[in-house]
């Protein structure tokens, strides 16, 4: 008994000592979530559920859900986190806030945007009328101030995921195309290890070259010189060519 006692523990350790890994606390969210769009009558949807493609110019997306049915195509970006959490769908990053302790991460709406982008190019279809965004935070985390304006975005708690999916009921595909969709994202598999770790790689490398130009006050968007400009929330850094270009650097906390 004492034996199985001290096995319980040290499980119970371990277990608490991954879930504070970055890569552990995401796949444990990810997790949690496919089994949640499980429950989604499978007679009216499909679910894929983490797998990557590669895009144009070689690049990879790595996405974590994809829902096909009648109503649309939903690409689901997963965030398993805690804290207080305030976003603007325009900015390039967002605040995570625990206790006083302030943290930013890249904006999961142009995250998933990209996803979105990497699928229409995968199945052949651009119609973004068809294609809905759904950013999902952990009930752990609070949704506080968030400016999101695109009819096709949602921000959502995951214990609302299902609800927000089955409050869509207008078809805009035919029973034919769902089909021809299901059947070609069947031939995309979960990426490996070494998949995983030259994507992360390849992510990190784009962000300190897009760094490196905003260090020398050049718009890694448009290409534009960036200017020091004055806002509701304090002076910061945009682009010259707006309105058409919104890039805006938010700096790390």
């Amino acid at each position: 008994m004492k034996h199985m006692l001290i096995t319980i523990i040290i499980i119970a350790v371990v277990l608490a000592i991954l879930s504070r890994n970055p890569n552990i606390k995401g796949l444990i969210g990810e997790t949690k979530v496919s089994m949640m769009l499980a429950k989604l009558d499978k007679e009216k949807y499909s679910v894929k559920n983490d797998f990557m493609l590669y895009t144009k110019g070689r690049k990879t997306s790595q996405i974590d859900h994809v829902i096909i049915s009648v109503y649309g195509i939903f690409v689901i970006e997963t965030k398993n986190y805690k804290g207080w959490i305030f976003g603007s769908e325009r900015n390039k990053y967002w605040t995570q806030t625990i206790y006083k302790k302030k943290s930013n991460f890249y904006n999961p709406i142009h995250q998933n945007y990209g996803h979105i982008k990497a699928i229409q190019g995968f199945l052949e279809n651009e119609d973004d009328a068809i294609f809905h965004s759904i950013i999902a935070f952990s009930p752990s985390a609070t949704i506080k101030e968030m400016d999101v304006k695109s009819s096709n975005v949602q921000v959502v708690y995951t214990t609302d995921l299902l609800k927000t999916i089955q409050g869509y009921t207008k078809p805009v595909l035919t029973e034919q195309q769902v089909k021809r969709m299901v059947t070609r994202l069947s031939f995309v598999h979960k990426p490996d290890k070494n998949k995983r770790k030259e994507h992360v790689s390849k992510i990190r490398s784009t962000l300190q070259v897009e760094q490196q130009k905003v260090n020398s006050n050049t718009c890694p968007k448009c290409g534009g010189a960036l200017v020091q400009r004055s806002g509701k929330y304090g002076s910061f850094k945009g682009c010259s060519n707006y309105p058409s270009c919104r890039f805006i650097e938010k700096k790390q906390a």
